[in-house]
């Protein structure tokens, strides 16, 4: 059975201070990526947190070394965002249908 891992990714050092995402160097090869993983289900939530510095994705993996693995294909992987922190998720709630 698949779990759920949290990942926290911060700005790497390519990260423009002050420009919106979508402004970003590199910008439409990162999001055809990210689009590409939610297309498959591998990536089920992901978003900035409120500093704009910080990223949240909820990944469908089996382990932490599959989720580094399919993210260092990512564009921006360690320019743009840097991993932080993975983590394994406990799900004992869950209000989706």
């Amino acid at each position: 059975m698949a779990m759920f891992l949290v990942m926290l990714r911060r700005s790497g050092p390519d990260w423009e201070p002050g420009r919106p995402m979508e402004e970003q160097s590199g910008w439409a090869e990162h999001a055809r990526f990210m689009d590409a993983l939610v297309d498959t289900g591998f990536l089920v939530l992901g978003g900035p947190l409120a500093d704009d510095h910080r990223v949240v994705h909820v990944i469908e993996a089996d382990s932490e070394d599959t989720v580094r693995a399919r993210l260092a294909s990512d564009p921006w992987s360690d320019t743009h965002l840097q991993v932080h922190s993975i983590d394994s998720w406990t799900i004992r709630l869950d209000g989706r249908r």
